[in-house]
């Protein structure tokens, strides 16, 4: 019996989604990373996230399963950057350019 392409190879048929939030100041990106690090995905599988920051932009990079899943984490992700962001604002000094 042969393989499925999926069999031999799971990633070729992942939904891939890559998102890119540049800030002022390579502070402020390592701050957002590490607040929105320890958030790891509710479901233990069909969903991957990755954060790294790269200068003064966060890149997040998610690969899933199902559009479903993807749509959720995506969501969510982008709820919670949006609390961090306004929390930067309130309680963080101005960034140093």
């Amino acid at each position: 019996m042969a393989a499925t392409d999926r069999e031999m190879n799971p990633e070729s048929e992942k939904l891939q989604f890559r998102l890119d939030v540049p800030f002022p100041s390579p502070r402020d990106a390592s701050i957002a990373l590490g607040s929105l690090s320890p958030d790891r995905e509710p479901r233990k599988g069909g969903i991957d996230k990755q954060l790294m920051v790269t200068d003064r932009t966060l890149t997040v990079r998610w690969s899933a399963d199902e559009a479903r899943i993807l749509r959720v984490s995506v969501d969510s992700f982008l709820d919670n950057l949006s609390l961090v962001l306004e929390t930067m604002q309130m309680f963080a000094p101005p960034a140093s350019q």
